[in-house]
């Protein structure tokens, strides 16, 4: 069953810390995983999940509680991809109650959600908690830390017939409270108290109190590479982008505050590389499935030790080179937990503003619900888009959206040839992502 899940998610071997959970789960009743975000945490909790559930029960038999929406998304992608035969349903603030609510009537043998929607089912018996027989709590320290504690223990007060418990989180100092009723667990223990030793530390002065000017050049001068831009707070981060957006330097933002279906599109846009800037709060430092980032950079310092390890994190990952910047004030000095002394730049007077990236997004008004499937996006824009194979980048299919990259040079032309035109006999609208 193993090699199958392997070969459908076309990887060769379990890592270390896999083939660790593994063992451990099918050994002990309560876990705790420690594991650095990207090390593959996802798969070391949902390989030893398979392994307990049994088809011939029509009841939900395990549940993932993951502290985002972006977060369960991810988990939910790589057990479909995993194609164990299982039926799975994630849920979620922001995504249609009713659509939930239809997906629960065939009852899934996994359910992965959020705690606010988790919690707000279980209220409105659209499944029944006694049958879940393993919990995971994803990312358990970002859950407590966006104060998810009632919904919680609300949820696990309800999981009469629970067997097994894992915690996952890729923050050592956690404290375990008395709700998971997880006493004496076995430790998995991956996390390195050290940042990779691939990541660079560098540094540059701001003469400016707001920093924009600086963080202007210091993009300009990387140029056309992955840079991500950490803010504290939201207001931050959508002051930078309208003075960005005036200055014409193409990019996106991430924070809670936005509507679920532009974050999706935002992280979309990241991976198909129609964009390479991203500006966020930490909510983008750890549980998104992103490609890896070449830079990040400290707008803002970061607020504690765990904040500050966690946004690097998102550079010099899976033996990858990476770089990351802070940005001074003059009177600005580095946190004590800044062990590395940074190297100083300074940045040119003249810049250019970077390129735009060679693909752009293009959205499509049907999705998975509508049967439609990427073979069939492909196939229309090949035959009647008239694109060649080189044109056409990353395709993403949501539920009632879909989202396909496009040669930059290509798209206006090619929605215009589209105009019309159905998917699965279905009337769909083809625009530009915005």
């Amino acid at each position: 069953m193993i090699q199958t899940v392997l070969d459908n998610l076309r990887i060769k071997t379990l890592n270390e810390m896999q083939e660790a959970a593994l063992k451990a789960f099918l050994k002990y009743n309560d876990l705790v995983l420690l594991s650095p975000t990207g090390s593959g945490k996802t798969l070391g909790f949902l390989l030893p999940i398979l392994k307990t559930l049994d088809a011939s029960k029509q009841e939900v038999q395990a549940m993932v509680i993951a502290p985002s929406r972006e977060l369960a998304l991810q988990i939910e992608q790589v057990f479909k991809q995993m194609g164990t035969g299982f039926k799975v349903t994630c849920c979620y603030g922001g995504h249609l109650v009713k659509t939930e609510e239809n997906n629960l009537t065939e009852t899934p043998a996994l359910i992965i959600g959020t705690p606010g929607r988790l919690g707000f089912h279980i209220r409105k018996q659209n499944f029944n908690p006694a049958t879940v027989q393993t919990l995971v709590l994803d990312e358990f320290d970002k859950a407590l830390e966006f104060g998810f504690q009632d919904d919680m223990a609300f949820i696990i007060e309800r999981l009469k017939g629970l067997k097994k418990r894992v915690l996952t989180s890729a923050t050592q100092s956690i404290q375990i409270p008395s709700f998971t009723g997880i006493e004496n667990p076995f430790r998995i223990d991956f996390l390195k108290e050290e940042l990779p030793e691939r990541l660079k530390f560098k540094a540059i002065y701001s003469s400016e109190n707001d920093k924009l000017e600086a963080l202007v050049k210091l993009v300009s001068t990387i140029g056309n590479k992955a840079i991500l831009v950490f803010c504290n707070h939201r207001d931050a981060v959508e002051r930078i982008s309208e003075i960005l957006k005036r200055q014409g330097v193409i990019h996106d933002t991430f924070h809670g505050k936005m509507e679920q279906q532009d974050r999706e599109r935002t992280l979309i846009k990241l991976r198909n590389g129609s964009n390479q800037l991203l500006i966020s709060t930490d909510l983008a430092s750890r549980g998104l499935d992103i490609p890896e980032i070449e830079y990040v950079i400290h707008y803002q310092l970061p607020t504690n030790e765990n904040a500050f390890v966690h946004r690097n994190g998102r550079t010099a990952r899976m033996h990858a080179d990476g770089t990351a910047y802070f940005i001074l004030r003059e009177d600005e000095d580095l946190p004590a937990y800044v062990a590395e002394k940074p190297e100083f730049e300074q940045l040119p007077d003249e810049v250019e503003l970077p390129e735009s990236t060679q693909w752009e997004t293009m959205y499509i008004s049907g999705g998975k619900k509508e049967k439609i499937n990427k073979f069939d996006i492909v196939g229309l824009l090949l035959q009647k888009g008239g694109l060649q194979k080189e044109e056409l980048g990353r395709i993403e299919v949501l539920d009632h959206i879909s989202y396909a990259a496009i040669k930059r040079e290509k798209l206006k032309a090619t929605i215009q040839k589209l105009k019309g035109e159905k998917l699965k006999k279905s009337a769909v609208k083809f625009d530009v992502a915005r």
